[in-house]
């Protein structure tokens, strides 16, 4: 596929969500990745979840556009293939993605050797090296606390491996730094990500510490309500939920408008002695507020509730589940350019989606994911050169494997 990074060739060695998705990231845009895995496949080549027959519809999402080397590089044949893949000389190659251990064979000093200006990027857990994973990085940094109902004091873990796939954005970011880098200065070198450092950066930079530190308080528990503004979520009259924001001005009048309560609002502001343009007011008498937008949807049905707001420009959204996000949510469907209908080999055809950055200069494609394994040949001809024969010993020795039967 062509794309902006058109070119760019990346060696990935990666299991889970932040590495994979920083390879898939770049791939999306042009990249020529090239995921290396064990032969019959990674600790993360079953991963749920998955079809009937056992074929993992998870990495299949995680790897699209990618191209696979199944080689087993716990052999010092499938190691030296990979040393001469990830050093392979051009201004476009010598890159390397990777959350394993970089040691060994895999340590950057030892690759280093075979090409000074090599850039890799290796995603850890904590900064120290120690073992992390998005679950028990969140369990850290406060939001378990602040998540579920306001009442609640026990933590509520969060579903969406955020930290996760922040970082495998983050890493993406950092290996076209570091290869810029290189353009300009002919330098390469080893970088660290860290999933528990993308996690309190991140915390840090939305002002948690920050509260902590200079006004000695911690963000408390309120469900629903968001934080130091208004909005909330509601119940419709036909049993579903609606999320409602105002946080800028005009979405506040609008909201009002949309809504009828300008009378009742406006007696509100008065008998609180508040303006609610303001932010901070309409967070102070959000339950007074929310008495009564939440009296108007329940007396609403969401198809009623979605013909008044997007009339009036609301800012809202409905809850959905899964399913319903699939059957009813047109921005989840083939009329919107960022998804086609692939077919998958061993899942079948589904909707799968491309880059979500709509550039202008190159059209957007949404490549499958690789069959395990198919492009081992072509990888080992096309890159390293190896001839037929060579090839043909490295499968009968049990180096390297072929397309994994889905």
């Amino acid at each position: 596929m062509t794309g902006v990074l058109d070119g760019l060739r990346v060696i990935e060695g990666s299991a889970f969500v932040a590495a994979p998705t920083c390879g898939m990231t770049l791939a999306q845009m042009g990249a020529n990745v090239i995921r290396f895995d064990m032969i019959g496949g990674g600790i993360d080549y079953r991963r749920w979840p998955v079809t009937a027959d056992g074929n993992s519809i998870y990495w299949a999402g995680m790897n699209k556009g990618k191209r696979s080397l199944a080689v087993d590089f716990r052999k010092p044949e499938g190691q030296e293939l990979l040393t001469a893949l990830i050093t392979q000389p051009g201004e476009d190659s010598g890159i390397l993605l990777t959350n394993f251990p970089m040691r060994g064979w895999l340590a950057y000093d030892t690759l280093k050797a075979k090409r000074d200006d090599l850039i890799a990027l290796n995603i850890i857990g904590n900064p120290d090296g120690s073992v992390a994973v998005d679950y028990t990085v969140n369990a850290a940094v406060g939001f378990p606390f602040l998540t579920g109902p306001d009442a609640d004091t026990n933590p509520v873990n969060h579903v969406f491996p955020g930290w996760d796939v922040s970082t495998g954005y983050a890493a993406a970011t950092g290996l076209l730094g570091a290869e810029r880098h290189r353009r300009r200065t002919g330098e390469g070198q080893y970088v660290s990500l860290s999933l528990a450092d993308m996690a309190f950066a991140t915390v840090g930079n939305l002002g948690y510490i920050g509260e902590v530190q200079i006004n000695g308080e911690s963000r408390p528990n309120i469900g629903n309500d968001v934080y130091g503004s208004y909005g909330r979520d509601f119940a419709t009259s036909d049993g579903r939920r609606v999320m409602v924001i105002a946080v800028s001005i005009p979405q506040w009048k609008k909201l009002v408008e949309a809504t009828g309560t300008g009378e009742v609002m406006a007696a509100l502001e008065a008998e609180l002695g508040m303006n609610f343009t303001r932010e901070e007011d309409r967070f102070a008498a959000r339950d007074a507020i929310n008495e009564h937008i939440g009296a108007w949807c329940a007396a609403h049905s969401l198809d009623d509730i979605r013909t008044v707001f997007d009339a009036n420009n609301v800012c809202w959204g409905p809850y959905q589940s899964f399913e319903q996000m699939v059957e009813e949510d047109p921005r989840v469907s083939a009329a919107n350019p960022l998804f086609r209908e692939i077919d998958q080999p061993g899942l079948g055809r589904y909707l799968a989606p491309g880059t979500p950055n709509n550039f202008t200069a190159v059209p957007r494609e949404v490549p499958r994911a690789p069959v395990l394994g198919e492009h081992t040949d072509e990888i080992l001809s096309g890159e390293l050169g190896l001839s037929d024969g060579e090839i043909g010993k490295l499968h009968d020795a049990g180096v390297v494997a072929g397309p994994d039967a889905p």
